[in-house]
């Protein structure tokens, strides 16, 4: 079970703040919209088999299988968090951010493409664009 320490109204604003503006979005909106959505992740997909990394942000332990508690961890996704959050909210492919680079992922479970996007956060993004839109 993943316990939240972002405020998820705190978060899903963040998101929807760097949805109008990504290529402007600072800490203060990144840090919360990163930590909101790695947090929704590892509910979304609760275990320990994979660290999902985004320096400076946060980093969460998600997907079902082996749990590590020393060390470099099995299988390890870090990206940046504008990468992240294209991910996250679908702005971007799994396969498209490998392929560029953007995206390292090493170990058994590391391949995301299957698990991504995540529906609360597009649906952030997608109402807050449609909202910047009008």
């Amino acid at each position: 079970m993943v316990t939240r320490r972002t405020d998820p109204v705190a978060g899903r604003s963040a998101l929807a703040e760097w949805a109008s503006a990504p290529e402007a979005a600072q800490r203060a909106v990144l840090a919360p919209a990163v930590r909101h959505t790695l947090e929704a992740f590892a509910e979304e997909f609760p275990g320990g088999a994979v660290e999902v990394r985004v320096p400076p942000y946060a980093a969460v332990q998600a997907i079902a299988g082996s749990r590590h508690t020393r060390g470099t961890p099995p299988a390890v996704v870090e990206t940046d968090a504008a990468t992240w959050l294209e991910l996250v909210t679908g702005a971007l492919d799994w396969a498209d951010a490998l392929a560029a680079g953007r995206v390292r992922a090493s170990g058994e479970r590391s391949d995301l493409a299957e698990l991504l996007p995540l529906p609360e956060p597009r649906r952030v993004v997608r109402t807050a664009r449609d909202q910047g839109e009008r």
